[in-house]
């Protein structure tokens, strides 16, 4: 059975299927600000949907993030490294991309698996 959470007409906020979770991508809440707030509040969106959705930082089995600017890698690799989980760190792909809007610098796309203990 496939789960839809926060369906609109041109996506889903969370895909479950057969215990894996998958989130749309996510950015920041504040785009006026830096690589290192953009960065901390995208991930602390991901946090919320991953509760939502019965999963966890722990449980994330791959991680796409696109970054605006390569210059801005070494900044976003420190706020990521201190949000995962030593010993759970996921399958993990950065590209540089054109963003969605101007001011964005950074998303990321997350799967997951459900905690099921």
């Amino acid at each position: 059975m496939i789960e839809r959470l926060e369906t609109k007409q041109r996506m889903s906020r969370i895909v479950k299927h057969n215990g894996t979770v998958y989130l749309c991508g996510q950015v920041c809440k504040d785009a006026t600000q830096g690589i290192v707030e953009q960065t901390s509040s995208m991930l602390e969106k991901v946090d919320e949907l991953l509760i939502q959705a019965g999963s966890s930082r722990k449980h994330i089995l791959s991680a796409t993030i696109y970054i605006k600017d390569m210059q801005d890698f070494a900044q976003m690799n420190e706020v990521w490294d201190n949000w995962v989980p030593q010993g759970y760190a996921p399958a993990r792909a950065c590209v540089t991309g054109d963003m969605a809007r101007e001011a964005l610098l950074v998303e990321i796309s997350v799967i997951a698996a459900e905690i099921t203990e």
